[in-house]
């Protein structure tokens, strides 16, 4: 049985169908891509999978239990987390603040930042750990806004590992990256891969298809292929297309 699955989801808004029988299944240890053109609707799946819209008809379920519909936040406490394609990130805020903020245990006691970040050793040396995992050592104290853009990117996804996900969902993580940015990125998804079920939607495919195992093609708001990085490069479809050339 697949970690996560979907079946059957349709979604709408007003007369324009985003989204129309989507199938998919992301196994446990994978990292799973999502591709396919500008406004196939691949953003609007993700919020579907993740909480953020409600799905006009199917299901989604996280290792065999039904959380079709449920908040976000709800979610989130089932080990599911999301880094975003437009960053979500605490700008006044270190980057150790930012990772604290995320944290169970913090957020368990109440959100409060003024008490979260006040003196709780066991909490920073966690965070500071996440970022020395996601490449950010020595920017500890760094305000969040004063990162490079790179730098962000990788911020964002240490406060989603905050969380401590059983599954993490990536957003175009490479936009707006130079190459030696996107690099130091691959790198980085490279080695989380090896703890963390991954699924990323990335516009890049040299990108996707370096790290992906398995990879969904979405376009009209339909799955229209899936298989393998080497499968899809011999998927008629994806030759025929302007995503062949990129794959």
């Amino acid at each position: 049985m697949a970690l996560f699955e979907a079946r059957g989801l349709h979604k709408r808004f007003g007369d324009q169908v985003v989204l129309e029988r989507i199938d998919l299944a992301f196994e446990a240890g994978k990292l799973s891509g999502i591709m396919g053109p500008n406004g196939a609707g691949k953003t609007t799946c993700f919020n579907v999978l993740t909480g953020r819209y409600k799905p006009d008809r199917g299901t989604v379920t996280l290792d065999g239990e039904d959380i079709t519909g449920l908040a976000p936040h709800r979610i989130v406490a089932r080990g599911v987390s999301r880094s975003f394609q437009i960053m979500n990130l605490f700008d006044e805020y270190s980057a150790l603040d930012n990772v604290v903020i995320a944290l169970p245990e913090v957020r368990a006691r109440g959100f409060s930042v003024t008490h979260a970040l006040d003196g709780d050793s066991a909490a920073q040396d966690r965070a500071a750990a996440i970022l020395e995992r996601v490449g950010l050592r020595g920017r500890e104290r760094v305000n969040a806004r004063r990162l490079s853009y790179g730098e962000r990117r990788a911020l964002e996804i240490g406060v989603a590992l905050a969380t401590e996900p059983r599954l993490l969902f990536v957003d175009e993580p490479t936009a707006g990256l130079g190459t030696a940015a996107t690099g130091r990125l691959a790198e980085l998804i490279g080695e989380l891969k090896a703890h963390t079920t991954i699924v990323m939607i990335e516009h890049d495919m040299r990108f996707l298809f370096g790290l992906a195992d398995r990879i969904s093609v979405i376009h009209w708001g339909q799955v229209i292929a899936e298989g393998t990085p080497d499968e899809l490069r011999d998927n008629p479809w994806v030759r025929r297309s302007n995503l062949g050339g990129l794959a």
